[in-house]
Order: C-alpha cells, then structure tokens, then sequence
C-alpha cells in the first residue's frame, strides 16, 4: 500500500507495506519496507521489518552494500543477527537461475536458499511473471521461515523492478 506521489517519483525505490492472509481472511504477516536510498555508502541499503501477528515485530532483513554480491542479514526481534543470505555475482546473473543462499553467521554451512528460476528468453521479455522457491529445513523456527518469506519479497522485487 503506497501512494500515488511515491508510486510515480520513487518507483521501486518507495516504501511498501504488504499484508499477506489466511485462508479466511484473517492478516497473519505484515511486511514493512522503507523508502530506499541508493547511495553506496550507505550502510544499509534496504531493509524490511516483518510483524506476524501484525504489530508484533518478529524481525528484520537487512541488504549490505557490496560492489558484486547481494548480501542480506536475517535478524530477530531484537535486531540480533541470525542467518545470512548470499546472492550471486551480479555480472554472472544473467540468463539463468538466481540463488540466493541462506547461510549460517559463520557462512560455514548452507541451510537454504531462495531462488528465482529462469524462464526463457521470450517469457522473461515478453511477461512479467516468475517462479520463487524458499528451501529451508523442515524444523526452521516458523518466526525464521516468516522472515525469509520476506527476504524473498525484498530482494526479488529489488531484483525485478530496481
């Protein structure tokens, strides 16, 4: 939910409020992401803040600037760092499946990965429609899993429309 002066001047770069609901309409997650900046000396790109139940903040996804790869911390309610997500090199991106891994603080060990798979040329020219997928183990606390269904969100539609 955005206005209309921030839709036409700021583009994908406005601040974005999504809801997202149960299947009898009750909303579960609200994501919130501010008004972007791109300056690369920014500390903080972008970030999102993830409430479920809404109004109860369960954490944060952070972008850190880097000249090649997209790098994002997961963080909880109290803005402690949790897991990384590692993105892929931005000059080898092209034409193929974008995977962004989740990583452990240490990025010693792979837990998951968030991935945009790869249409076809003509479908990617032609259409605006893509496939996401999120893997992560099975016993993932279901705050984390939340917060990685917002992950997806920021870096695909930074991906997508930045």
């Amino acid at each position: 939910m955005t206005n209309c002066f921030f839709r036409h001047f700021c583009g994908p770069s406005r601040p974005l409020t999504m809801t997202i609901y149960d299947s009898v309409g009750c909303d579960v997650i609200t994501m919130h992401k501010a008004l972007k900046w791109n300056c690369c000396w920014s500390n903080c790109c972008l970030q999102k803040v993830i409430e479920a139940p809404p109004g109860e903040t369960i954490g944060y996804v952070y972008q850190y600037y880097h000249p090649f790869l997209p790098m994002f911390k997961i963080k909880n309610e109290n803005k402690e760092d949790v897991m990384k997500l590692k993105g892929p090199c931005v000059v080898s991106s092209c034409l193929r499946d974008l995977n962004f891994n989740l990583l452990s603080l240490d990025e010693e060990l792979v837990i998951g990965k968030i991935s945009n798979q790869w249409a076809r040329f003509t479908k990617e020219l032609f259409t605006n429609a893509d496939k996401f997928e999120i893997q992560f183990p099975f016993d993932l606390d279901v705050k984390i899993k939340a917060l990685l269904l917002g992950a997806s969100f920021l870096i695909f539609c930074e991906k997508c429309h930045g």
